[in-house]
């Protein structure tokens, strides 16, 4: 295995023709998005079996909560990843050692007092989030499960993940997570309507969904195993501290991508909010609807997670032209993408929200929404897109004020403008005049701030800690 991950490095981000090596690397994250999709829902679905309004009420309150711990996986998993591409593509390989045990016990620590705080404070934390007599035993069933016991492995698969595909192992990081997903999709129903009696559907469920991912993570130290001690990613301790530019560069990447991640959880949250407003058609619908649009939206973040180390590599390595094939081949594919979803979302709308429900009236109006909402997809991924090629540049300043820009001064504020002026069909529509506004900036502050390939120019950035 030890020799498929140097194969992986000099041949993949080196010499392997871009098309060739963007497969290698996009195609397994692209599988491992649409499984991670399918997985979140898989719980929901299973509960949803019981046709206990309150303990499905019980798990969804949770989701927020758990979003959080994937926030984490970011904050160290996309921060570590992108700095170590880059500095195996200026030939430091020890050091990338050092900034991925640095990411891992950060990950660690960070998980553990997160997992602690939600023990300690449960009953305030789930009073705040609107647990109720008749849904608080069933939240915290399924909180102690996920987040307190399962938040340490759930974080460190998806930062495993990260720093694996980073040193071009795609498919050996996307397994683990497809591996959890499935297995997870497998237990629910063992542990919720045969191993527990009834009235413990929601414990079942959270069992299952922290045995998922222990076993990811037991993958995952597996996979380390096998590559061996000379592998530039590593929990071995004895590698020493990295550089203190190196630590701030972790951050300084991870901590916009966590941000970036908790404010679109935020987005959907005010969508949410503002349906409840009308009734509870509408509610339903955008329901569906987001979770419809999941779809391409997952396919266009796994084409990113492939692309960045590939670009990060080749750009530390000062490798003009590879870094901006992978750049314009990638940004393609996202484009046809999410011009084949439109496509089908407009022809096939009713089709697919009757995949969610079967009251017409509920499948006509989400089937209206959805055909909105699909416009906005490839302005979406422009968006998402350009965030993601300034965290592989390093330049985590940028990243940041992209991210922080497009939901905060743009998405947000567009839904109550909108919705206030246009009512239901406004809110709908916030996400593509937003998204528009976004790509403009987007490309502005690309070709105002993207890095130059000029002499000692890669080479500052490379290790740039604060963008």
């Amino acid at each position: 295995m030890q020799a498929k991950a140097d194969f992986s490095k000099e041949d993949l981000f080196q010499k392997l023709p871009i098309p060739t090596a963007l497969r290698k690397m996009i195609v397994p994250a692209v599988v491992s998005q649409l499984i991670v999709l399918i997985y979140n829902m898989a719980d929901t679905f299973y509960v949803g079996q019981t046709n206990n309004p309150y303990m499905v009420a019980g798990t969804s309150l949770i989701l927020p909560v758990f979003n959080i711990t994937l926030c984490l996986s970011g904050l160290a998993g996309i921060g570590g990843g992108s700095l170590i591409a880059r500095l195996l593509g200026q030939s430091e390989a020890q050091e990338a050692k050092r900034v991925s045990a640095f990411s891992l016990y950060l990950a660690l620590c960070i998980s553990a007092l997160f997992s602690v705080c939600i023990a300690v404070f449960m009953h305030p934390i789930l009073s705040l989030l609107g647990a109720g007599e008749n849904t608080y035993e069933y939240a915290r069933q399924y909180a102690m499960c996920v987040i307190v016991f399962g938040g340490i492995p759930t974080v460190l698969s998806n930062v495993l993940s990260n720093l694996i595909r980073s040193i071009g192992l795609s498919k050996e990081a996307s397994v683990g997570i497809i591996l959890g997903g499935l297995l997870n999709i497998a237990l629910d129903p063992l542990f919720m309507f045969v191993l527990l009696p009834d009235g413990y559907e929601v414990l079942g469920a959270g069992i299952a969904t922290c045995l998922s991912n222990c076993v990811a993570f037991l993958y995952f130290l597996f996979v380390l195993l096998r590559i061996g001690r000379t592998s530039a990613v590593t929990f071995s301790p004895k590698v020493g501290l990295p550089r203190r530019a190196n630590m701030l560069g972790v951050l300084a990447v991870g901590i916009p991508s966590a941000v970036a991640s908790l404010l679109f959880d935020l987005d959907y949250v005010i969508i949410d909010k503002l349906m409840v407003s009308y009734h509870d058609l509408a509610l339903a619908a955008i329901g569906i609807v987001l979770k419809v649009e999941r779809f391409p939206l997952n396919v266009g973040i796994g084409i990113c997670q492939g692309m960045m180390p590939l670009v990060a590599y080749n750009f530390s390595a000062g490798n003009e032209k590879r870094t901006h094939d992978a750049i314009r081949l990638s940004r393609t594919l996202g484009l046809v993408v999410a011009g084949i979803s439109i496509v089908l979302y407009e022809i096939f709308a009713v089709q697919f929200a009757g995949l969610f429900i079967a009251d017409v009236q509920t499948m006509t109006l989400a089937s209206q929404f959805l055909r909105v909402r699909v416009l906005a997809t490839p302005l979406m991924f422009l968006s998402f897109f350009t965030v993601y090629l300034f965290q592989a540049f390093g330049k985590g300043r940028i990243s940041l004020f992209l991210g922080v820009t497009r939901w905060l001064v743009l998405n947000i504020p567009m839904l109550f403008l909108l919705n206030a002026i246009f009512g239901m069909y406004g809110i709908v529509w916030a996400q593509a005049v937003a998204d528009m506004l976004t790509v403009i900036m987007s490309f502005y502050v690309f070709y105002k701030y993207r890095p130059s390939f000029s002499d000692g120019a890669v080479q500052e950035l490379a290790g740039e800690s604060l963008g």
